[in-house]
């Protein structure tokens, strides 16, 4: 059995090794290829369309440019915050807060993944 404890969940989530970590690093799935596709989430990966749900650049929408397995964050194209001297760096976005609205496909592998099952 999982523990319930917020100490342990948080352990488990930082001391996940890097192969565990892809489980972490799913969004849900916009309700067209929801449907399309018979999932609710997939695992984002670089190049993926998203709409950003939650917090200060909510109703973006932008192509993955990074993602963060180590920190668990994936970095949004249009998405920035300006640093005291006035430049500007990428905010990092955790994947439970956007939505996939247009999948990455150039991988033939990944279509074969998702319409596993």
């Amino acid at each position: 059995m999982v523990s319930r404890q917020p100490r342990k969940q948080r352990k488990k989530l930082y001391k996940a090794r890097l192969h565990e970590r892809h489980k972490f690093l799913k969004a849900t799935l916009s309700p067209s290829l929801r449907k399309k596709y018979g999932k609710r989430a997939v695992r984002v990966v670089k190049g993926d369309t998203v709409k950003i749900l939650r917090g200060s650049h909510k109703g973006t929408e932008g192509k993955v440019e990074k993602v963060d397995m180590k920190h668990l964050v994936i970095h949004v194209e249009g998405v920035s915050v300006a640093k005291a001297d006035g430049t500007e760096v990428p905010r990092p976005v955790h994947p439970s807060n956007v939505m996939i609205t247009k999948l990455n496909l150039e991988d033939k592998h990944r279509l074969e993944i998702i319409e596993r099952k």
